[in-house]
């Protein structure tokens, strides 16, 4: 939504947490949040030197931004620097739960430790967040949470079975905490991707890339930007009548 009639972005006062926000999808939403005006806290897991990157690119550009190291996958550590950061900052009006993890392999290799980890880091965490600062944005009422699921909890994908298993489970997440919260002003929205350009989808084979380009109807990759711009629209106090929904960003993929 940018910059509002007075020049000031839309977002503007508000505190936002980003995890796993050193790179890829997680480091654009940062930038985009800060642009917008939010005061960005950046959550990164071992990286530092990225995530220190991602706040000197913000503040290069007279944004606001902060530094937080934690694992989601940790929920004595989650606890602590949840509470660290409402001490620090007064209060966090939008969380997105963007960190996340893959074990890519056929079921029939899968080991359980695998499933659990996957499970553990990318839909337990998702909870541990988000109960984490629910408490404070109830009191405030208002909130804006967006938890990044995939195209893959929609369609599936070979190989991804803890992967799309734990990004479905984000989508019965997502809504049942809608119902939960929307009395309290409080908006909770999942963003599924695509294939969107990242390192990770730098690095397939030329001959997988090609076969995934195939179904897709717009015929490229999708950029973070885009995704970016989708949660930053979500994140806005001016879309407080949006909750519980799933929005695509995968260039027809899934309809």
């Amino acid at each position: 939504m940018g910059a509002d009639a007075s020049g000031r972005g839309g977002l503007d006062g508000l505190i936002a947490l980003v995890t796993g926000a050193s790179r890829g999808i997680g480091r654009a939403v940062a930038e985009r949040l800060a642009q917008d005006g939010a005061t960005v806290v950046i959550n990164y897991v071992k990286n530092r030197a990225a995530a220190e990157d991602v706040r000197a690119g913000i503040e290069a550009r007279n944004g606001r931004a902060e530094v937080c190291q934690f694992d989601i996958a940790d929920g004595v550590a989650v606890t602590s620097a949840t509470r660290d950061i409402l001490e620090q900052q007064g209060k966090i009006d939008i969380l997105v739960n963007n960190a996340g993890m893959s074990i890519d392999t056929l079921l029939v290799r899968l080991k359980e430790d695998e499933w659990e980890s996957v499970l553990n880091t990318n839909l337990t965490g998702v909870f541990r967040c988000t109960k984490a600062v629910t408490r404070s944005m109830m009191k405030q009422r208002f909130g804006r949470i967006i938890n990044l699921t995939s195209v893959v909890a929609q369609t599936g994908n070979t190989g991804q079975a803890a992967y799309s298993a734990a990004k479905a489970g984000i989508i019965g997440f997502t809504k049942t905490m809608a119902k939960e919260l929307a009395s309290r002003s409080i908006t909770v929205n999942a963003v599924a991707p695509g294939f969107i350009e990242t390192d990770m989808t730098r690095s397939l084979p030329e001959e997988a890339k090609t076969g995934y380009l195939s179904h897709i109807p717009a015929g490229r990759w999708g950029r973070v930007e885009e995704v970016a711009d989708t949660v930053a629209f979500l994140a806005d106090p001016r879309a407080g009548y949006i909750t519980g929904q799933i929005i695509n960003v995968n260039g027809g993929m899934y309809m």
